[in-house]
């Protein structure tokens, strides 16, 4: 088994040596639940996070819970291999930068001033005047936390660009909602006290409320491609300002928090990644490090244990907040070193820290 570690029968565990027991832990009260199907695979980038484990793949049948997904639904990266080598790049890319800052919001909140009508199709969903007019004008934009923009070269020395982000505001707007309707489920029908986390209730398959969550979640995992196929558009227009010639030769665009119906242990079950990629043999895949760090691009094995599944990243080692206590924007500068970034949001981006995340080397 390798590197797998087989905690129980309901848990295998990729990594393990090097994840907090607490991480383990909350693993296992998913693991617990009735409706999940065999086992679930906790990749090695596995950290606590809201109602299920980050790293996390938990195939169900019958039920499903809003918190396993989580509330950036689509959450996930995109990578262009550009025609580009490092040869044909400027001597400083602060101009390219400074493009890229205007061309993609970044933020909380932000967006742009244009509703953009382009977005998938949102009679779909049920919105009213505001939360319309939210999904349109966010659409486009990168958010904030983790989300990121970045210009890398390979082994090659040829230039890919790389983004993360998901369905921003209105994801995260529509997740809230259904987690909260199932814990109001779960009172209702007196089970909540049969839950070790409030975060683990759940929608039953065949019901209003199941039925209205998976809609949900597949128009925003629709939005959330689409948002980063926009903004990667922009990207690649910045680029041809600063060298014309500038082509895209291939592009990647995957989830990491999402969720999907596949086919496994014959079977047909829902399968739930957060902050895990599929990877089925051929599959192409973005695994990203940390701010100062490399990003892999990967192809499947199709791994049947871990449901065809990666990691998603490095994962973190310690929390935003932790971050910030612990860690200073001059010991990040340090960090990135050699790089264009936006250093004067140094202090902002502590919490983004390197030293807050595992090495993606030893997750890879």
């Amino acid at each position: 088994m390798g590197n797998i570690t087989r905690v129980n029968d309901r848990l295998l565990v990729w990594g393990a040596a090097g994840m907090e027991p607490s991480t383990i832990s909350q693993a296992c009260q998913a693991a617990k639940l009735p409706f999940v199907v065999s086992h679930v695979a906790l990749m090695p980038d596995g950290h606590v996070g809201f109602g299920s484990t980050v790293g996390s793949v938990i195939p169900t049948q019958g039920a499903i819970c809003p918190s396993f997904v989580g509330v950036d639904i689509g959450c996930g990266m995109i990578a262009v291999l550009t025609n580009l080598t490092v040869n044909d790049l400027p001597d400083t890319l602060d101009k390219f930068f400074g493009l890229i800052e205007k061309a993609i919001p970044a933020g909380v909140g932000q967006g742009f001033d244009a509703r953009d009508t382009t977005i998938p199709d949102l009679s779909r969903v049920n919105l009213d005047q505001k939360e319309r007019a939210r999904a349109e004008k966010q659409f486009g934009s990168l958010g904030s936390g983790n989300h990121f923009f970045e210009l890398c070269k390979d082994e090659q020395g040829r230039i890919w660009l790389v983004l993360h982000s998901g369905s921003r505001g209105i994801g995260n707007l529509l997740a809230r909602k259904h987690i909260e309707g199932a814990k109001g489920l779960m009172r209702q029908y007196h089970i909540m006290q049969t839950l070790e986390d409030p975060a683990l209730s759940y929608f039953v398959e065949g019901t209003p409320e199941f039925d209205a969550y998976i809609n949900d979640m597949l128009w925003c995992q629709d939005y959330a491609m689409g948002n980063r196929v926009k903004m990667m558009r922009r990207a690649m227009t910045a680029l041809r300002k600063v060298v014309p010639h500038a082509q895209q030769l291939q592009q990647i665009n995957c989830h990491h928090n999402y969720s999907a119906k596949e086919h496994h242990f014959k079977r047909d079950i829902w399968v739930t990644r957060k902050g895990a990629i599929r990877m089925r043999v051929g599959d192409w895949g973005i695994i990203p490090g940390s701010m100062a760090t490399g990003t892999y691009i990967v192809t499947g094995l199709g791994n049947p244990a871990s449901f065809t599944s990666a990691s998603h990243g490095a994962g973190r080692t310690m929390s935003r907040r932790a971050a910030r206590e612990r860690l200073t924007a001059a010991t990040l500068a340090v960090e990135m070193h050699g790089k264009t970034w936006n250093r004067d949001k140094a202090k902002k981006l502590v919490d983004e820290h390197p030293s807050a995340y595992k090495s993606i080397s030893d997750v890879m």
